[in-house]
């Protein structure tokens, strides 16, 4: 086997055959043949009738397989992502594994007080620059639905405190096109220019359709301004297996999978050859309990086939990573949140969002951030597989030491024993000299990160002509708002 190196699949994992794949395909094909899809949305509907789907009275949009097969064609197989400092620092492609955070949740768990409460603007800053700290986080999303502004200047001062607070990408969330073109803007503005940000994205973008099958108007505008500005997009269903979507994995990954193939068809008609990220989420519903679940084995199936689906597709995939469906840093937390890190990365999937989401996306946790970094660097060690060079064989040294030996002293030990992986968080000791250094558990090994990271880190500032900039932009949206 092949070295595979940091971002590898060295271990690797299949979910569907490759005759499920072909069922599931045809399947949603006539998904979308048969059922149709409501657009709500002028331009795009006028799109597809153009390029020659159906609506009929109701309003419903049939796409024929035509259509369907050429946007695959038309979508790159590889997607680039930047960071601020103009390097790249993504590469979206086959079983390539990159790790980031959530947006939007609506509380914050205090690491310092243990207390529960709606997130402020200086804790989103705080949180994206521990997320910059983290060198197993790839990417970042705003973290946190930020309670101290206008609500309609949330999306706008999320984005201006993400790309302050690092130089990691992001993926953005919009509530409408005038927000993405503003975002936009501001990127613009600390990359120097417009066009070269369409060329080098720095940040990507998440979008939903209405499940089942309707595309709301707010959603397929913004699809279309992805489209025009080359701003990769993810237009994913958010399942709710049981409810939005059939119980089942394979109905809920057939429905699911035509409507990111719907959203793929209407951005590949605006600008064929725009970037797309494929993928889907499932919290299914607990029908016990009515509550969204995350990271459990329907949910880790459903991503597994959609990266099996990518790969047959040659799209790059959208996933899930690092969350939980516990309300606190607690046993399930650990076990959920590893569980879908580990299965996410065997699974091959490109872009991974929603480490340190909790109670099901409702809370952030930073302490779950900062120990999943650690599981996310044991997982890197896992993927790159078994060095088999001849280097790594050690033949040579095998002989130096002998029957009876041993390999302390050799030099090959010398060369290589730093390359064995160590951790962040972890403790390695034995009982007497851990009890010595304090008998610190995880947890408060975590919290003392966490307090030296956010007293001491500061990211790479953006120049005073950007941050001029992106204050403009923001004070111009409030002057349209009335603020």
């Amino acid at each position: 086997m092949e070295y595979a190196g940091k971002h590898g699949a060295g271990v690797a994992f299949r979910t569907l055959t490759t005759e499920q794949i072909k069922e599931i395909h045809s399947a949603s094909c006539r998904v979308l043949n048969e059922t149709g899809i409501i657009v709500h949305h002028d331009e795009a509907a006028a799109l597809l009738s153009n390029a020659g789907a159906y609506t009929d009275a109701s309003g419903r949009t049939y796409l024929p397989d035509s259509l369907i097969e050429r946007a695959v064609r038309t979508a790159p197989a590889r997607i680039t992502l930047y960071n601020r400092l103009g390097a790249p620092a993504m590469f979206l492609e086959g079983s390539r594994a990159y790790f980031g955070t959530g947006s939007d949740t609506l509380n914050h768990i205090d690491p310092a007080t243990g207390e529960r409460r709606p997130w402020t603007s200086e804790d989103v800053a705080a949180a994206v620059r521990l997320a910059d700290h983290l060198p197993q986080l790839d990417f970042v999303m705003s973290m946190g639905l930020i309670g101290d502004v206008d609500k309609r200047m949330i999306y706008r001062t999320q984005y201006a405190l993400m790309i302050k607070n690092t130089v990691k990408p992001q993926v953005i969330v919009a509530e409408d096109r005038s927000t993405v073109e503003d975002i936009f803007a501001m990127a613009a503005a600390v990359m120097g220019d417009g066009e070269k940000l369409k060329h080098q994205p720095l940040f990507a973008m998440y979008l939903e359709p209405t499940s089942p099958l309707q595309f709301p108007f707010a959603s397929v505008d913004k699809l279309l301004a992805a489209a025009e500005y080359r701003i990769p997009v993810n237009f994913a269903c958010g399942a709710l297996a049981g409810a939005s979507t059939p119980v089942t994995e394979a109905g809920t990954v057939v429905q699911a999978n035509a409507e990111a193939l719907g959203g793929l068809v209407i951005h590949q008609l605006k600008n064929p050859g725009a970037p797309y990220v494929y993928g889907y989420g499932d919290s299914p519903l607990d029908m016990r309990t009515m509550q969204a679940l995350y990271a459990v084995p329907h949910a880790l199936l459903l991503q597994g086939a959609l990266c099996d689906l990518a790969r047959f597709y040659a799209l790059p995939s959208w996933g899930y990573a690092g969350c939980t469906s516990a309300k606190v840093f607690d046993e399930q937390a650990v076990v959920e949140a590893t569980m879908f890190t580990l299965m996410g990365a065997l699974q091959g999937c490109n872009l991974m969002h929603d480490v340190f989401y909790m109670e099901s996306g409702r809370t952030g946790s930073l302490e779950l951030l900062v120990l999943t970094n650690e599981v996310i660097s044991r997982v890197r060690n896992l993927l790159q597989g078994v060095n088999t060079s001849a280097e790594y064989l050690a033949v040579d040294a095998i002989k130096r030491v002998g029957p009876g030996g041993n390999f302390l002293g050799d030099e090959h030990t010398f060369k290589h024993f730093k390359e064995i992986w160590q951790p962040d968080v972890s403790d390695f000791n034995g009982y007497d000299a851990w009890v010595a250094a304090g008998a610190k558990t995880t947890g408060t090994r975590i919290k003392e990160k966490i307090k030296n990271v956010l007293a001491t880190h500061r990211p790479e500032p953006i120049s005073a002509g950007a941050e001029k900039e992106i204050n403009r932009i923001l004070d111009d949206a409030r002057v349209k708002f009335g603020l």
